[in-house]
């Protein structure tokens, strides 16, 4: 079973991903492993799109239990056949801003406000993130995310509000119940 978890950025969908991924024993992909190179500072230097799809499809053909966590809507219409089951978190905008600036915080410390660049990132990060759900950000934004959701050739679960883990996780396995 391939199971797709997606969201807004700082919406549950790596947590709950990994969650899962544990629980049922299945593989974890994130995307961002596959969208980003390694760099001294993260999430700077994009893969080139054929290798990042490259690569995340053999670890994806790989196993046949697989949770994909994070967006894939700008990667390419292949995907949207590939899963049994879609997942799409939605949180209000101002816990999801919260959780984002205290996961920042949490991985740069105290230089995303002292260091120049890091503060122009974390600036650009944030920005970029808050259009979200108001739809000012280009590409992966929240009417597209709905317009993807619709294409998509198998069940999808939409899971929003402000729940816990154990409760989305609950609301995910009843799902594949059904499947």
């Amino acid at each position: 079973m391939k199971i797709h978890i997606m969201g807004a950025s700082c919406a549950g969908s790596t947590t709950l991903g990994k969650a899962l991924a544990q629980q049922l024993g299945w593989s974890y992909l994130d995307t961002d492993d596959y969208f980003w190179l390694p760099s001294t500072i993260p999430y700077t230097q994009k893969r080139d799109p054929s290798e990042r799809k490259a690569m995340l499809l053999a670890d994806f053909e790989a196993t046949d239990n697989a949770i994909v966590g994070g967006s894939l809507v700008s990667w390419d219409d292949s995907w949207l056949t590939k899963f049994n089951l879609v997942v799409f978190l939605r949180i209000p905008h101002e816990i999801r801003m919260q959780r984002l600036d205290a996961r920042e915080a949490e991985r740069y410390g105290d230089h995303i406000f002292t260091d120049p660049v890091r503060v122009q990132l974390y600036k650009d990060f944030r920005d970029w993130a808050k259009g979200y759900d108001d739809n000012t950000t280009n590409g992966r934004n929240l009417n597209v995310h709905l317009q993807w959701l619709e294409r998509f050739q198998c069940p999808v679960l939409k899971i929003e509000g402000d729940t816990t883990v154990a409760e989305r996780m609950n609301r995910v396995l009843k799902a594949m119940k059904t499947l």
